[in-house]
Formats: structure tokens, C-alpha cells, sequence
């Protein structure tokens, strides 16, 4: 099972978008608040197995899904 942390902020619509999905897909994940990490610049950030995606792109992280 790949390990999937979500970094997101309370006010993302695009966050909950793309939590609402790993919902629907079954896909567990670790949710991280990001609002006071300096280090990430925009939300969300998918990282799958350290690997990061930014922004909610389907096709990167079906891709590292699979």
C-alpha cells in the first residue's frame, strides 16, 4: 500500500475536492494542515511516497497510485 499524505488548508476548495475523491476511490491518507508551513506554497500537495504533486492533478497522481 503506497503511504498518501495531503497537504491542505481548512479554506481549499480544491483540497476537499481532491479529499472527497480518495474518498470515493477508497484511497486512505494522512491529512496535513498546511496553513502555517512556510515551506508549501500552494495547496493541495499530494505526496506518494515522497513523491510531490502540486495543485489536483488526476492523471500525476493516478499514476503514482498505480
Amino acid at each position: 500500500m503506497k503511504k498518501v499524505k495531503v497537504y491542505t488548508t481548512p479554506t481549499c476548495v480544491y483540497c476537499h475536492a481532491l479529499l472527497d475523491w480518495f474518498d470515493e476511490m477508497g484511497i486512505e491518507y494522512e491529512e496535513i494542515d498546511a496553513s502555517n508551513d512556510e515551506s508549501i506554497m500552494l495547496v493541495p500537495v499530494t505526496e506518494i511516497d515522497g513523491v510531490r504533486v502540486e495543485g489536483f492533478n488526476r492523471r500525476k497522481i493516478k499514476k503514482l497510485l498505480a
